[in-house]
């Protein structure tokens, strides 16, 4: 091999022992429950601290992966040891572990080199570098026969993430190799345990709802912290561009819940993103909901708001059928009749009735147009839940009927959404709904009209 970059902290953030290694990695992912995924897994977010601390959170997206295949591993990191503008890239040679020495994918490294100048080749920048390191030996327990596109961000400006996540997205097209995303990164550093867990939520919630702007606006604004954000965010941009619509947190704790001191902990993240396989029986679980099943998801909502209000316990219930399959929901908040707060997931992240838990938990106190909601305006709130059946692209608008669907927009990297009421509400047409969902994704008002915007159809059962 023309270069072989040696391994940097094995003996240190895990074992230098290939034995000692195999046995640590195995005894994570034993430890580590998940539900198979149904779909195309295309990315993972892991941590990369040492694997005392962050090894048993990191063991849940690698086992999500485990037996899959893949022809090369786009690993995405931050640089902790020193700043440079851009991308750094091993572009020859070889990554060396306890475990063996994993190829480059020299004609992916040579395409991205050539797709923008942003990314050049330093193995300086990676010799010292463990966000990268850290990843591998997990990767060649779980997966065989692999190749790796090894990335050092120096910078992590959105710019910067969105032109990479481009030059990328080129290249894997223009290759045709299936390819896994990893993005390195930890989330809060040292702060106290309670702390880090409030802080580390608002990452956890945009990435369990995929939802890009907010992440981005929520980071931008200082609301959740994380080293890696930017191999965070190229890993979000790049796994919508290869067609992923679903992600999942996997796992959330920080280094208070394997060592002990809660005084100053960092935040770990394991979640996915993957393209779903339909499931038609699910779909149909999202519509014709009992008049009880109603009643139950407001008492759900109602109960996760005072909990955190008041300080009470939620009821347990035994929840329906329906209730338990995965469906999108909104949770809308009004205060004598002005919007308060109005959060929701889109693409069926997870039960119907944990749906609603947590869209109204953020509704009431982390939807950033509004200040939280209080004890003295909880007695006047009112509460509107509105459950969604599965998105539907159109090809012509005629096919939008106002008052029974809802729009969803995207286009590029931008994305936003208006429920059906909406355009109710205001008296709108056809064309200004369209107008206002391009407003709220962040574009021009008549960018559904450009062949590369999506426009998609929904109805929801609202109560």
């Amino acid at each position: 091999m023309e270069y072989l970059r040696e391994p940097a902290v094995s003996g240190v953030f895990y074992p230098d022992n290939p034995s000692t290694l195999k046995k640590e990695i195995k005894g994570y992912l034993e430890e580590a429950e998940i539900e198979a995924v149904e779909g195309e897994i295309l990315g993972v977010i892991s941590p990369h601290a040492g694997y005392i601390y962050s090894g048993p959170v990191a063991a849940y997206g690698f086992k999500s992966i485990m037996g899959r295949s893949y022809d090369t591993v786009i690993v995405l990191a931050p640089s902790h040891r020193s700043y440079f503008e851009g991308v750094a890239v091993i572009d020859r040679g070889g990554y060396k572990t306890p475990f063996g020495v994993v190829p480059i994918d020299e004609i992916m490294a040579e395409g991205v080199l050539r797709e923008t100048r942003k990314v050049f080749s330093d193995p300086k920048a990676h010799r010292w570098e463990h966000s990268l390191e850290v990843q591998l030996p997990f990767l060649q327990t779980v997966l065989e026969g692999f190749k790796l596109l090894p990335l050092i961000m120096g910078s992590q400006d959105v710019s910067l993430c969105e032109s990479l996540a481009d030059s990328i997205y080129n290249v894997v097209t223009t290759t045709k190799k299936k390819v896994l995303i990893v993005g390195s990164s930890d989330l809060s550093h040292y702060h106290p345990y309670n702390n880090a867990t409030r802080i580390d939520s608002i990452a956890v919630r945009d990435i369990e709802a995929f939802d890009i702007e907010r992440f981005k606006s929520d980071f931008a604004k200082d609301r959740f912290e994380a080293c890696g954000f930017g191999p965070m965010l190229v890993t979000m941009l790049l796994c919508k561009r290869l067609g992923a619509h679903s992600s999942k947190v996997l796992k959330y704790a920080n280094s208070g819940d394997t060592s002990g001191d809660k005084d100053g902990v960092v935040g770990y993240l394991s979640a996915i993103f993957f393209k779903k396989r339909e499931d038609q029986d699910r779909t149909k679980t999202s519509q014709y909901l009992s008049e009880e099943e109603k009643a139950e998801l407001k008492a759900i909502a109602r109960e996760a708001i005072e909990s955190i209000l008041f300080g009470t316990s939620m009821k347990g219930i035994t929840p329906s059928e329906r209730l338990k399959a995965k469906a999108g929901a909104f949770v809308t908040i009004k205060i004598k009749g002005e919007l308060k707060g109005c959060i929701g997931y889109i693409h069926e992240p997870m039960p119907l009735y944990e749906t609603v838990k947590n869209a109204a938990i953020h509704a009431a106190f982390q939807d950033p147009r509004f200040t939280p909601l209080t004890k003295d305006e909880w007695k006047d709130a009112e509460i509107e839940i509105s459950v969604l059946t599965p998105m539907k692209r159109i090809k012509d608008i005629d096919e939008i009927e106002v008052g029974k669907h809802g729009l969803y927009i995207e286009k590029g990297y931008h994305s936003g959404l208006l429920l059906p009421q909406v355009a109710t509400e205001y008296g709108w047409d056809v064309i200004t709904f369209l107008e206002h969902t391009c407003y709220k994704a962040g574009l021009d008002k008549d960018a559904w009209r450009s062949k590369d915007t999506k426009v998609y159809i929904f109805s929801a059962q609202v109560f």
